[in-house]
């Protein structure tokens, strides 16, 4: 009771402080500050332009930290040293949300906006791989079915493809990306053996380490929070393949080509219908404490919202628009500033 006491009185004293910082023009605080995942960085900065067109206002402050580096800044508390929004390629998850509560960040709103997919790509050069989900595990698996992997080719994995070194720049631990790769192609991939699939009910610790760890380089490569630099590195190794979200690859559609999982190519359709198996959903967390604190706040999340909207500019960017449901649900949460209750989140 007297921790929830003095978490209450240290974050009235933040607020302050932001409140007086916000009103005397002093630093940044004038200013949105949004931190999070690189899939979500290139619509949000391109929200945040729109925003300042239309408000007069600052353009936003927004960093590429990864969605798991971005959460943790954003649940450190409230006031001005923190961050007003969150951006994640991932719904948060509920020890996010239990750290936040700790900290004193007890009201957040959740805001879906829309969809993405996570593509693998290759240079324009490159060898013309066709995975499969099952392809894809036993090659990037520290090991595959309970036994260390041994296969250093893609013709190791699979007799159908070509003998080119197994070779993927992928994103790093802390991106909510890894975290989508895990769960929606290496776990899933997995999951496709049938006595793997037992193995999740009998013994789930030992399900995530067999069909959820990857081996290391040089066979998996982690690269930093900017999925340019992906695009970079398929340049000059023409053999590896890549892994970033969908937008990225439609955006470079010039210089590299997507590797088609389970014979399904990533493309807007695809993602948007659920055929392409690499599809995921994209929120973003407003810290509700700073709104009306930090000017524009609201106005923001709204402009996101509009966006990403069915027809809205952010779909030409490569984000697949939620549903009319999901909409609905966004509309009402921007309307009533309705804060998550952590329910659902795993």
């Amino acid at each position: 009771m007297l921790r929830k006491v003095a978490l209450l009185a240290i974050s009235a004293l933040a607020l302050s402080a932001c409140q007086d910082q916000a009103s005397s023009g002093g630093g940044a605080r004038d200013t949105i500050r949004a931190v999070g995942s690189s899939t979500v960085y290139p619509f949000a900065t391109l929200v945040g332009e729109r925003f300042a067109e239309a408000t007069g206002m600052k353009k936003p402050q927004i960093e590429s930290t990864g969605t798991g580096g971005g959460l943790e800044r954003f649940c450190a508390g409230i006031g001005p040293d923190t961050p007003d929004i969150a951006n994640a390629s991932r719904r948060m998850k509920k020890s996010e949300f239990e750290k936040c509560k700790a900290n004193g960040v007890t009201d957040i709103i959740e805001i879906q906006i829309g969809f993405d997919g996570l593509a693998f790509g290759e240079a324009k050069a490159g060898p013309g791989l066709s995975l499969t989900l099952e392809d894809v595990y036993k090659a990037l698996a520290a090991e595959p079915y309970g036994k260390p992997n041994t296969a250093k080719t893609w013709k190791d994995v699979n007799p159908a493809l070509p003998a080119t070194p197994i070779s993927l720049f992928g994103p790093p631990s802390t991106s909510g990306t890894f975290d989508s790769f895990k769960e929606l192609f290496l776990i899933a991939g997995c999951d496709q053996n049938p006595e793997m699939k037992a193995l999740k009910a009998s013994d789930k610790e030992r399900h995530d380490k067999v069909c959820g760890t990857f081996r290391g380089a040089p066979y998996y490569v982690e690269q930093g929070e900017n999925d340019n630099l992906i695009i970079s590195k398929l340049d000059k190794n023409p053999n590896s393949i890549g892994a970033f979200g969908f937008s990225y690859l439609n955006t470079n559609s010039d210089k590299i080509k997507a590797v088609p999982i389970g014979g399904v190519t990533p493309s807007l359709e695809t993602i948007g219908n659920g055929s392409y198996p690499g599809s995921r959903a994209m929120f973003i967390y407003v810290k509700k404490a700073h709104v009306g604190v930090i000017p524009g706040l609201m106005e923001y999340a709204a402009e996101f919202a509009k966006g990403s909207a069915s027809g809205g500019y952010l779909n030409e960017r490569g984000l697949i628009p939620p549903t009319a449901k999901q909409a609905e649900e966004v509309a009402e949460a921007l309307k009533a500033r309705t804060a998550m209750t952590g329910e659902g989140l795993q």
